[in-house]
């Protein structure tokens, strides 16, 4: 299966306008079956990957998903993964941060969950929260106790996007590769999904009265958003905005994205020395016998 994934990356310093970038475009299915088969290739293939990436133990994989409620982060994730084995990944959800979090600067909750060499981790949010929903709602800042805020408030965001790259340059300077998407959903396809949690008793759960309330937030969010992706995709760490109406299609996007980035890494798995192959040798006519 042949995607351009780079249609869907943000260039690094490029100002971000989410009305030009597309939240469904054509198939790469013909079928909801065939979407199933696609993407199981795809887990079979990121399966294989993870193993080598285990085995080479020189690089990190950091997955970020961002999103608007509804949009299928949570679907993404345990399709896309569902093949990896669970020993070489881990997912962590960040939400409203503790008092002993707020204690702390904003990137040091998420900096403790990094995953280590030869692991996939997976941040579904992570620290851009403090760049979306504290912007839109700043009244967030005043139990942070951030020096000069809110009276700086346009300063800290500045600051925070320059956290932030610095941070992910960092990772990347040391092996850890930051691959970030935003599921891109229209304000129309978060409505019919609302309903859809509403009129399912099995979704149910899924669904708060908070939604209703940050969706009126929705065009703060869409700006907070377009700052966040034009101010924080590098080369190092870019944004990929992801059309998530459809969200078969989105999986296999981020399934391809995944896939070419782990390729990237040119990884192998550890020579054996003569030495080794010698000791090798010799258990093997132990168990001979």
């Amino acid at each position: 299966m042949k995607i351009e994934t780079k249609a869907f990356r943000v260039p690094p310093g490029r100002k971000v306008r989410l009305k030009k970038w597309a939240t469904r475009v054509h198939p790469l299915y013909k079928s909801e079956k065939h979407s199933k088969a696609l993407l199981a290739e795809d887990v079979g293939e990121l399966s294989g990957l993870q193993q080598l990436l285990y085995a080479s133990n020189s690089h990190a994989i950091l997955l970020i998903f961002q999103a608007m409620d509804a949009a299928g982060k949570d679907g993404a994730i345990s399709h896309v993964l569902s093949g990896i084995n669970p020993q070489g990944c881990e997912v962590y959800s960040f939400k409203h941060p503790s008092a002993a979090e707020l204690s702390h600067d904003f990137l040091w909750r998420t900096t403790r969950c990094l995953p280590s060499r030869g692991r996939i981790g997976v941040f579904n949010r992570s620290y851009y929260e403090e760049v979306l929903i504290a912007r839109v709602h700043p009244e967030i800042l005043l139990n942070e106790n951030i020096p000069d805020a809110p009276a700086g408030i346009k300063k800290v965001w500045k600051q925070r996007y320059h956290s932030i790259v610095d941070l992910e340059k960092h990772l990347h300077r040391n092996g850890t590769r930051v691959i970030k998407f935003f599921l891109h959903l229209s304000k129309e396809e978060q409505r019919k999904r609302f309903l859809d949690r509403i009129d399912q008793p099995d979704k149910n759960w899924k669904f708060s009265e908070a939604d209703i309330t940050e969706r009126k937030f929705w065009d703060q969010y869409m700006a907070a958003y377009e700052d966040c992706l034009g101010a924080t995709s590098t080369k190092a760490a870019p944004w990929h905005v992801v059309p998530a109406d459809d969200k078969y299609n989105a999986r296999l996007i981020i399934s391809r994205i995944v896939i070419e980035a782990l390729k990237d890494l040119k990884m192998s798995y550890p020579r054996v020395t003569k030495a080794r192959q010698r000791e090798l040798q010799k258990i093997r006519k132990q168990l001979a016998t």
